[in-house]
């Protein structure tokens, strides 16, 4: 059973994974067998996860770029070409939030979320798929979605609709890449304890509604994310394609 979710032997790209849920998930396939890549858009910060990764006994590295840059994305592949590097595993995780009603919300702070949340995935999976597709040998991409992928809140807008959008890009990478052994699925994370969340777990009334509109009572944990990025990572999931499961507490449940 364990060799159904061992990652031995495979590459992990994890983009926005120098610290945060980004980190939790890179270190998951790491714990699995996997040699993880880095990402982030400052390199100092991407060089201490991937250091503290290394302290731990793990194989990690790390390359700084923007994923929202179509150039920048080519360019870091060109360069894992030339290293021999074959990413087997894309986790597509870089987000961003920004919080404003809709009629107040300038069309560059839409497309910037939309960008980093939504286009991003599409940039690196395009490079990430055609490599696998060249391969012959398949590979995996998971996308990480979010409640908001099934259910909307006021002033979160952008995010709304690059997490629907999300849901919707797993399935068109389903497609048409599922032919060519590439499973693509997502996550769809609850309210998850991060430096993103901080301020909304800082305020009383709305750490109050978390905890009260979720049957399991509390926020969840960047680990607990883990097992299911392990498992859409692994041969486990073979024939799972097109799909997003939520890690949520429960939360969609009860709505």
């Amino acid at each position: 059973m364990t060799q159904l979710f061992d990652l031995s032997g495979r590459t992990a790209l994890v983009t926005g994974s120098a610290r945060g849920i980004g980190l939790a998930l890179a270190e998951g396939l790491a714990s699995a067998g996997a040699r993880v890549i880095l990402n982030g858009t400052r390199a100092e910060t991407v060089a201490g996860a991937v250091e503290a990764l290394n302290a731990k006994g793990f194989d990690a590295s790390g390359r700084a770029f923007d994923v929202t840059d179509e150039n920048a994305v080519a360019d870091a592949f060109a360069k894992w070409d030339e290293a021999g590097v074959a990413i087997d595993i894309v986790i597509n995780n870089a987000g961003i939030q920004f919080r404003k009603p809709l009629v107040e919300l300038e069309l560059s702070d839409w497309q910037r979320v939309i960008d980093t949340n939504l286009t991003s995935a599409f940039i690196v999976s395009k490079q990430a798929a055609k490599r696998m597709i060249a391969r012959g040998t398949g590979g995996k991409i998971v996308n990480i979605g979010s409640l908001t992928s099934e259910a909307a809140r006021a002033t979160v807008g952008p995010y709304t609709a690059a997490k629907g959008g999300i849901k919707m890009l797993t399935r068109a990478m389903s497609a048409e890449w599922a032919a060519s052994n590439i499973q693509a699925n997502a996550i769809g994370p609850g309210y998850i304890l991060t430096d993103m969340n901080k301020p909304l777990v800082e305020n009383a009334t709305f750490d109050a509604w978390v905890k009260s509109s979720n049957p399991s009572q509390r926020w969840g944990k960047p680990e607990e994310l883990v097992g299911t990025a392990v498992f859409l990572s692994s041969a486990a999931s073979s024939y799972v394609n097109g799909q997003i499961i939520y890690v949520d507490g429960g939360w969609l449940a009860v709505l």
